[in-house]
């Protein structure tokens, strides 16, 4: 029998606790799928030691410094599953520098710090593994960097977050509030007592990051990705939406464009979009995530499944463990160039989200009297911006007597000169709302 591979985990908690159970429940379909090479725990490293858990532990295997793993020689993989980027980034490097391949779920990690960390792992010849880090269980990072690789990618749409489109589905099937819809996600466990960086757009961004590195060879800053979440959006731009025959998702893009000679761009963001029905991303439904990757030469491709959750996630995780294994991942590490070195020059550019195009679908409440909607023309005028639809509704309950739901419809434009239109549209007196605008996909 082939010696052992053994592995540390760092963290149990609801990941952590469903790699356990697969490494102890599926042992010997896992030495199957491995040629006979057993996938055995060697140590898990979390806070309490004391700490009751869903998944039986052997007591000698558990401590709390991570040292006790990285210094280990039955240790030759460490699996990161803390979060956050301090404590994790120390774990990772200390594991890399001690000669142990590495799998993490960490996106923020990798989003942050990609490329010391995957310098690092070329210098100590070791793997670092991250198919869990992205859409949970799909296998969209194994996708990119193998079964596609004989394209260039030219654009990624994702829904990259189960939280937010969770709430979207929920308002636009059941009617709800935002507000309402958030405690459902939160009482079915599908959000946090904090939601922040699930509704802003932040955890769709670091993923984004990820698959941007992957798919176009750019390491972006957290600036450089364009950030809006769905906290904005209200019932009847659920309903409005729809009335036009579009459906309204959080979606992490990326696009590539030529730009003559030098470097081609991508431009990267995050923000709701206006789906048609019909669209393939539009009929995606509560907290699934899905990714449509478009190659030069295959074309259109997508991928679905459950984006997080103890077992997807932890589906992730071993599937890059038996790829250890077998020594499948080493060689894949070693030959694609998954993180670009310090000071070398990308293919791609990143392009700034200003310059844009897109279609604009913009919500106002107004003023019911003369002249208004002249004024707002006249402030998409000045920006070259041309008017594909206009419709105003009735009053709507809750609003003061006087004012309508006015919704515009544009033609292309770029997004800088649409922020600019907006924020002057903002400030006419009949306006007594914030503008609320999303970008168009047809």
């Amino acid at each position: 029998m082939s010696e052992p591979l053994g592995v540390a985990l760092v963290g149990c908690g609801t990941v952590g606790t469903g790699v356990a159970k697969i490494l102890s429940r599926h042992a010997d379909r896992l030495t199957g799928r491995t040629g006979g090479r057993p996938i055995v725990l060697r140590r898990v490293i979390v806070r309490d030691a004391d700490k009751p858990r869903e998944c039986e532990v052997p007591p000698g295997l558990i401590a709390t410094d991570h040292t006790v793993a990285t210094s280990d020689p039955a240790v030759h993989v460490v699996v990161e599953l803390i979060g956050g980027t301090t404590h994790a980034k120390r774990v990772v490097l200390d594991a890399i520098a001690a000669g142990k391949h590495v799998v993490t779920a960490n996106k923020a990690l990798l989003a942050a710090h990609g490329t010391e960390i995957f310098t690092a792992a070329r210098k100590h010849g070791v793997a670092v593994c991250f198919e869990a880090a992205v859409a949970g269980g799909v296998p969209i990072i194994r996708t990119l960097a193998e079964s596609l690789s004989a394209n260039q990618i030219t654009a990624i749409q994702g829904i990259l977050n189960g939280t937010s489109n969770f709430i979207l589905t929920s308002m636009a099937e059941g009617g709800m509030s935002y507000d309402d819809a958030l405690k459902e996600a939160q009482r079915l466990g599908y959000a946090e007592a904090d939601p922040t960086l699930d509704v802003d757009g932040s955890d769709a961004a670091h993923k984004l990051a990820v698959l941007a590195q992957i798919a176009f060879g750019v390491t972006p800053k957290p600036t450089d990705i364009e950030r809006q979440g769905i906290a904005g959006i209200q019932a009847m731009d659920i309903r409005f939406a729809d009335e036009l025959g579009y459906t309204i998702k959080l979606l992490a893009e990326a696009w590539a464009s030529e730009s003559g000679p030098g470097p081609s761009t991508v431009a990267l963001h995050v923000a709701p979009v206006l789906l048609r029905h019909t669209d393939m991303l539009a009929q995606v439904r509560g907290a699934y995530n899905a990714i449509l990757v478009v190659g030069d030469i295959v074309g259109e491709t997508l991928y679905q499944g459950p984006g997080a959750g103890m077992m997807p996630t932890a589906s992730s995780v071993v599937g890059d463990l038996v790829d250890l294994a077998v020594g499948r991942a080493q060689h894949t590490f070693a030959a694609a160039k998954l993180w670009s070195a310090p000071g070398e020059r990308p293919a791609f550019q990143i392009a700034p989200s200003e310059k844009v195009r897109s279609r604009f679908y913009l919500r106002l409440i107004v003023k019911d009297e003369p002249g208004t909607l002249a004024d707002v023309c006249r402030c998409l005028a000045d920006q070259e911006i041309s008017i594909s639809s206009v419709i105003q509704h009735e009053a709507q309950d809750g609003h003061p007597e006087k004012t309508v739901p006015l919704v515009i419809m544009t033609h292309y434009s770029e997004t800088g000169q649409f922020r600019t239109a907006a924020a002057a549209v903002g400030k006419l007196t009949g306006i007594v709302s914030p503008p609320v605008f999303f970008s168009v996909d047809d």
